[in-house]
């Protein structure tokens, strides 16, 4: 069979591609404008911090999405919908370019990607103050990573001690992609220049020693606990962009995978604004669903935008 190529998702992003023709319609200036001043306020109503940046009658919608929104802190998930319907194109997601073979080679190779090496323990790799933590974290939830890989064990500590992923509402990406196919409005995802081989290989080959930063965030975001969970979907409701930025859920998220890997991170990240850039140059309304830690983070996306003369109209992300 041939091996064709495609997109392939990427675990912990939501991609989507929808290649619909957008029917043009004609419109004098002031009701382009009166139409932009209108998806903008719709967008608002939802709750999601959202950032106007205009430039050269280009307007984009930068719509920070957080993963893991608790139910207890609920958003208005019908008003970023409407506003989708009325949007000229969408971006949300990101992919690779890869294989079904890659997906067999995860699979086939699954032992070596969620347990440690050559019968190694946590202890083995993790300062013994930062064991003795995470053996309290351990006795609390009941469970032993001892010889899980911190690949596993990043994610498990986060579920297991802080209650991550756990009874969540709707991410954004997932309600502007849906909002979209309905109103056969176009989407595309962003692409990153990482291989679905190239992404793979890394996956299975790196040594647990690269992923100490990621685990020692991990065991700080299980013992904040459930609150710190909540905190941050209050947070992002209430458009307090830095508050979740100094989350300690927020900060696990940033350095472990994908977005903390020292590879493939930056590529996802200049992936994201060359896309923004783009829409920047396009007529109407790009709505652009993006990790609130790329747009928000000191050297960001927004920061680079507003460096380059970008007005950008919408909640305080900087840290005072």
């Amino acid at each position: 069979m041939a091996n064709k190529s495609k997109y392939i998702s990427l675990a912990v992003l939501s991609a989507a591609i929808i290649a619909m023709p957008a029917t043009a319609l004609a419109q004098t200036a002031d009701d382009a404008v009166d139409t932009v001043d209108e998806i903008v306020v719709e967008a608002r109503r939802s709750g999601a911090p959202i950032w106007e940046v205009s430039r050269n009658g280009s307007t984009v919608l930068l719509v920070g999405e957080i993963n893991g929104v608790p139910e207890a802190t609920p958003w208005s998930a019908s008003a970023l919908e409407a506003a989708t319907g009325r949007s000229q194109r969408v971006m949300s997601g990101i992919g690779v370019q890869g294989s079904f073979r890659d997906l067999v080679r995860v699979m086939w190779r699954m032992r070596t990607l969620t347990t440690l090496p050559g019968g190694t323990t946590s202890a083995d790799y993790l300062e013994p103050r930062w064991q003795a933590r995470l053996d309290a974290i351990e006795a609390r939830v009941d469970k032993d990573y001892s010889r899980s890989s911190f690949l596993i064990t990043a994610g498990a500590l986060m579920r297991d001690g802080a209650g991550y992923g756990r009874d969540t509402a709707d991410d954004a990406g997932d309600v502007v992609r849906r909002a979209a196919r309905k109103a056969r409005v176009p989407v595309r995802s962003v692409e990153a220049e990482t291989r679905g081989d190239k992404l793979v290989d890394d996956l299975l080959t790196a040594p647990p020693e690269s992923r100490l930063t990621c685990m020692y965030a991990a065991i700080e975001a299980a013992e904040a606990g459930p609150e710190a969970v909540l905190a941050r979907g209050r947070a992002w409701t209430r458009f307090e962009v830095t508050e979740v930025m100094s989350s300690p859920v927020e900060k696990a998220l940033g350095v472990c995978w994908p977005w903390g890997d020292p590879e493939l991170g930056p590529q996802l990240k200049t992936a994201w604004t060359s896309a923004i850039e783009e829409a920047l140059t396009q007529t109407g309304v790009t709505m652009a669903v993006a990790p609130l830690g790329l747009l928000a983070e000191a050297g960001g996306v927004l920061d680079r935008l507003e460096s380059q003369g970008a007005v950008i109209e919408g909640p305080e992300w900087k840290a005072r």
